[in-house]
């Protein structure tokens, strides 16, 4: 078990400022609970994360100053279902996005540590990473619960075992017995064939969309940018019923993508957790502005299509392959034209 974070310690500036003095990041930060930081060197890097959210969520005034024109009219915009935007708004992703800057923030100390031939600090750090990451694990765990392939064979092996105690019953003639366990097979029976298919989407999964893609919510009409896939909904059932996700044609065995909302329709929305019926990919390759706080942290920039290039870490954290614009022999002959 890895040790409880300091908020304070998290949160503090350099000048001595708190910037988890507001509750939002003082709610975003509660899984960073696990480990302690104690040296000045490691907080700078979490104060930069924080502070460049707040320049964005704390502070109106500078998103009026750059011209942002916020269109909010997608807010109250209400889908068939009678839902607005932010009944897909995850403090889950937003959290393991966070931690993810924990990490990436960690490792990069490493390194600097043994560059500088620092050999007992980054020793101290690369633990502390290896409590961050056994810590992630637990977490992922927890919330998507056992492989789906595990649980679907647990099942079906306890209804062999429920049919041979049947069997027995039946020979015995205790038919009351029999009864009870016809019935406990077949809601195992009901319960394996949801297994089997929660497998399947897992084994099968085949994402529409990418890291990095300029996306539009089908519904709510934002501009988001994917920065995270999971092959079926992987949210908290009280989450799953306030975004109404059995109303959807592909339920919840689906893939489910971490969206980073665009600040120009809403500062405050940040990260949602939308279905994959419910996005669209543009037509046309778009190049417009788009502005979110983690954007600089997660991509490396904008290529020619309007997408953002995924750092490698992100890439190799959901497993994805590299994204290559196809070469369009045009527009090199155009280029030299020039």
């Amino acid at each position: 078990m890895v040790q409880g974070l300091s908020l304070n310690t998290l949160t503090t500036s350099r000048n001595g400022a708190f910037c988890g003095s507001m509750p939002s990041w003082r709610k975003h930060f509660k899984l960073m609970r696990k480990t302690q930081l104690s040296s000045v060197i490691e907080r700078h890097g979490i104060w930069h994360l924080c502070h460049q959210g707040l320049v964005l969520r704390g502070n109106p005034n500078m998103l009026k100053q750059r011209n942002m024109r916020v269109e909010a009219g997608w807010l109250f915009k209400r889908g068939d279902q009678g839902l607005n935007a932010s009944s897909e708004q995850s403090e889950t992703a937003n959290e393991d996005i966070l931690i993810f800057f924990f990490q990436l923030d960690l490792a990069t100390r490493v390194q600097y540590a043994l560059n500088t031939e620092q050999y007992d600090i980054a020793q101290q750090l690369r633990n502390k990473l290896t409590e961050v990451e056994a810590e992630v694990i637990r977490q992922q765990e927890a919330k998507r619960g056992s492989s789906p392939k595990s649980e679907a064979q647990d099942k079906a092996i306890s209804i062999i075992r429920l049919r041979a105690d049947l069997q027995k019953a039946i020979e015995s003639e205790n038919y009351a017995l029999a009864a009870k366990l016809r019935d406990a097979i077949s809601e195992l029976e009901a319960e394996s064939l949801a297994a089997s298919a929660k497998a399947l989407a897992h084994e099968n999964a085949n994402y529409s969309f990418r890291l990095g893609q300029r996306v539009r919510h089908k519904i709510f009409g934002y501009w988001a940018v994917v920065c995270g896939m999971d092959p079926v909904c992987c949210e908290s059932s009280s989450w799953m019923e306030t975004a109404q996700v059995e109303k959807l044609h592909r339920g919840s065995n689906q893939p489910f993508y971490q969206v980073l909302v665009d600040v120009h329709a809403d500062p405050n929305l940040l990260v949602a957790y939308v279905s994959e019926e419910n996005l669209l990919a543009p037509d046309e390759p778009d190049v417009d502005r788009f502005d979110h706080p983690y954007i600089s942290f997660l991509f490396y920039g904008m290529d020619a299509a309007g997408d953002f290039i995924p750092i490698k870490q992100l890439r190799e954290k959901y497993n994805r392959p590299r994204h290559e614009i196809p070469f369009d022999p045009l527009d090199e002959g155009h280029g030299s034209d020039a």
